[in-house]
């Protein structure tokens, strides 16, 4: 197997976005290109990461290929990856290390071991959203940020054509409220109003490799897991989360 990339930070990037909730975990390379579906350890959390064939300057690989991998140290070593750098990562017959190549102004060669992961094929949750809301990075973020400040866990939500960020506790509330325009928030599509609460850290982990011109999509539905997606370079993260439920 050998897999070129032109812009090694898209994968770096990506990389991040993974590792921040999964430590361990399978990639997978075939027709489809390089694919990963995980959930955290905690397991309220999935992670699926898609990157296409057409995203790669090369991509050999003659049949479905597994690679297990420790993904902090991963991370790690994606981290030197430098600007401009070409990426190459390659599996020889016979070795149980993942070979990286980073080609720019010198030649980089790093070997990371592979692991052993038996897990079984994750099922895509089939769920019918409620509300699809389309906004820059930096609206979710700040409002995570102001929500940080009164409580763990947040509730965010469609409600008359707004989106909204709510926190409550004894130290007090936030509410933090959206409406639609081209700049921050350019897509709401609700057919009812709803609302979920989730564990803030989780939402604020999942933005962590999104830059201020990304776009997150966020499907959501009442108190059900929420979907939240955006694209870094070529590649496609998605994040499900499950909500807590509060008791009666």
């Amino acid at each position: 197997m050998e897999l070129v990339l032109e812009r090694a930070a898209d994968l770096q990037r990506s990389i991040e976005a993974i590792a921040v909730l999964i430590d361990e975990a399978e990639f997978l390379a075939d027709e489809k290109g390089l694919t990963l579906k995980a959930t955290d350890p905690s397991q309220i959390s999935m992670v699926d990461f898609l990157l296409e064939k057409k995203a790669f300057k090369k991509f050999d690989v003659k049949q479905g290929t597994r690679i297990g991998l420790d993904l902090d140290y991963l991370r790690q070593i994606m981290s030197r990856a430098k600007a401009g750098d070409q990426l190459t990562i390659g599996l020889a017959d016979n070795d149980n290390r993942l070979h990286v190549r980073f080609k720019g102004i010198g030649t980089r060669n790093f070997q990371v071991p592979l692991i052993d992961i038996s897990s079984a094929e994750l099922p895509n949750p089939k769920i019918e959203f409620d509300a699809v809301v389309k906004l820059k990075a930096p609206v979710l973020q700040d409002a995570l940020k102001d929500a940080s400040l009164i409580s763990s866990h947040v509730s965010i939500g469609v409600a008359k054509d707004r989106f909204f960020v709510k926190a409550d506790s004894s130290k007090g509330n936030l509410h933090n409220e959206t409406e639609k325009d081209k700049k921050n928030l350019v897509e709401l599509n609700a057919s009812k109003e709803v609302s979920s609460m989730f564990p803030l850290d989780y939402l604020q982990d999942m933005l962590k490799a999104a830059s201020s011109e990304t776009v997150v999509e966020l499907k959501l539905k009442n108190n059900a897991p929420v979907e939240l997606n955006y694209q870094i370079g070529d590649a496609q993260i998605t994040y499900l989360l499950a909500p807590r439920i509060e008791s009666e």
